[in-house]
């Protein structure tokens, strides 16, 4: 399916000055229900409104908005930019794509013993579109190359998970079970200084099933494909810089999932760890939580999970960084109420220069 590159009418003037900041952002968007979201934003939900106010404050040139549903003609995106434009922030040009959440399968994916259920969709999902990505940049967006086809058994590097040998849950199953649960896209963006290329993504959580791990071993596959992708395993390796971006669902230090996958990125010689912190994350950590409390960017209620850092912007080795953060304000502080009502996540930025 093509996707969506949409383009406002651009806005006659001088250069962009450097940095540019690049930002992710898991909204909490998504819905029960097809076109509940639109209606929602149409409204002026007070939500939607405290989201469109987080980037409008932040002013991200580059974002990649997280768990956001998606419509064959874009309407809910497009009135989304609508309502940040209002909060003070314009985006030029959008990119978005049917996700593999809600997309039927026809096959029990999942292995409950029943088909058409959530989880037997190539990603979770209770309707098409539930729960997708876009990407909104200030500058042209490029020819996409989508990866979210990749069948996941047939990656010779993948955790595939079996029982007693055998596939999980059926050989028929892993013949069409995709790796992405959202999505894995390499978006080229054409900025005042060059040619940025993200790799964006939102891995599926690493919880949520059985003994046979399907959940673990997908989330860990789908953060290991970047550092294939860097290798050159689906084509030429990426040339100049680019930025992996999204939410991976899984923290380096606490929390559930196999923690090689994360760690391995986060070390990787090719990009760099911004590392970016908050203030409110340190205000709101368990004492208890062995890693660094602010670098969260989730603030999940209880200790089990409690707060974690799950999303990232990670840029390549090659870029010079000139600041970084998370969206979240002490108690107290200016905009912390405003980040609490928008969503359990908190937008994650990183200034860059040439």
């Amino acid at each position: 399916m093509i996707g969506w590159i949409i383009a406002a009418c651009l806005i006659a003037g001088g250069a962009v000055a450097d940095p540019i900041r690049v930002a992710t952002y898991h909204a909490d968007l998504a819905r029960k229900g097809p076109g509940l979201l639109l209606r929602d934003i149409l409204k002026g939900n007070e939500q939607v409104e405290a989201v469109a106010q987080v980037i409008a404050h932040v002013r991200p040139d580059i974002l990649l908005l997280l768990n956001t549903d998606h419509d064959f003609e874009a309407r809910t995106l497009r009135a989304l930019n609508a309502r940040i434009a209002a909060a003070g922030h314009r985006f030029d040009y959008l990119f978005a794509k049917r996700p593999n959440s809600g997309m039927a399968s026809d096959l029990d994916l999942d292995g409950d013993g029943r088909r058409g259920g959530p989880g037997d969709a190539q990603g979770f999902g209770r309707f098409a579109g539930e729960g997708g990505m876009a990407v909104l940049s200030r500058w042209p967006i490029g020819e996409v190359e989508d990866l979210s086809g990749l069948i996941w058994g047939d990656l010779p590097w993948a955790l595939y998970p079996e029982v007693a040998g055998r596939p999980f849950p059926s050989q028929e199953a892993r013949a069409v079970q995709r790796l992405s649960s959202v999505a894995h896209w390499v978006v080229p963006v054409d900025t005042p200084g060059g040619r940025v290329t993200l790799a964006a993504f939102h891995a599926a959580p690493p919880v949520f099933d059985g003994p046979e791990d399907r959940n673990g071993k997908r989330n860990h596959d789908e953060i290991m494909l970047w550092r294939h992708w860097m290798d050159g395993a689906f084509g030429a390796a990426p040339e100049g810089r680019f930025v992996i971006l999204g939410d991976a669902n899984l923290d380096p230090v606490d929390g559930d999932g196999i923690k090689a996958a994360i760690r391995g990125l986060l070390g990787d010689a090719r990009v760099q760890d911004p590392m970016p912190a908050s203030r409110g994350a340190v205000a709101v950590a368990d004492p208890e939580q062995s890693g660094d409390p602010a670098l969260d960017t989730v603030d999940w209620p209880g200790p089990d999970p409690g707060n974690l850092r799950v999303d990232y912007v990670l840029p390549s080795a090659d870029f010079r960084l000139r600041g970084t953060g998370v969206f979240w304000p002490a108690p107290g502080e200016e905009g912390h109420d405003l980040a609490v009502r928008a969503s359990r996540h908190r937008l994650v930025w990183v200034d860059l220069d040439f």
